[in-house]
């Protein structure tokens, strides 16, 4: 089945599309305003899709090839960055995470699953949602958290930048089930 699955963030967008298992593609598209550095990093044992050194402007779009069999990682994006490895957020904790499983093998024979989620588990730095569509059938919920939360962190719970600007927000446990 030939597919096509969006992710969204609010500050920095990011999409994947499958258009069939041999031809997938990450897509990345930075919704931001501002500059931001997308970490795709794949989960243990898999290849690596990205070498993470990318710069993506305001609007700009990345692609990235994913391998025709069962593939999964994390998408991040690292802001205010004076190189890929130098960034005051994304590079830790607090940061928005997109989850990807492309090819899954739990969808069995024949079949071909993509599975996704937005985790503020390790905090908030941009918001995020995913926004799948299948070309060839089939639809998928949009997810995630498109807003900025950082704007209503709680004071003791900010990662604060220079000039006083929120960079992140840590959030306790349980800040973000109620975001809205």
């Amino acid at each position: 089945m030939a597919e096509h699955l969006a992710l969204a963030f609010l500050l920095a967008a990011a999409a994947v599309q499958a258009a069939s298992a041999v031809n997938t593609t990450l897509t990345l598209h930075n919704l931001c305003p501002f500059t931001v550095y997308p970490l795709v990093t794949a989960n243990g044992g898999l290849p690596s899709i990205a070498d993470n050194k990318l710069q993506l402007d305001a609007n700009g779009l990345a692609y990235f090839p994913i391998p025709p069999t069962s593939w999964s990682g994390r998408v991040v994006a690292r802001t205010l960055c004076s190189s890929p490895t130098n960034c005051q957020t994304g590079m830790a904790p607090p940061v928005t995470v997109v989850q990807l499983v492309v090819h899954s093998a739990e969808a069995g024979p024949g079949a071909d699953l993509a599975t996704y989620s937005v985790s503020l588990t390790d905090g908030f730095n941009v918001g995020a949602a995913v926004s799948p569509q299948f070309v060839g059938g089939g639809q998928c919920p949009v997810l995630g958290c498109p807003v900025n939360l950082n704007d209503g962190c709680p004071a003791d719970q900010r990662v604060i930048g220079n000039g006083g600007v929120v960079l992140a927000c840590k959030g306790d446990y349980g800040y973000f089930s109620g975001a809205r």
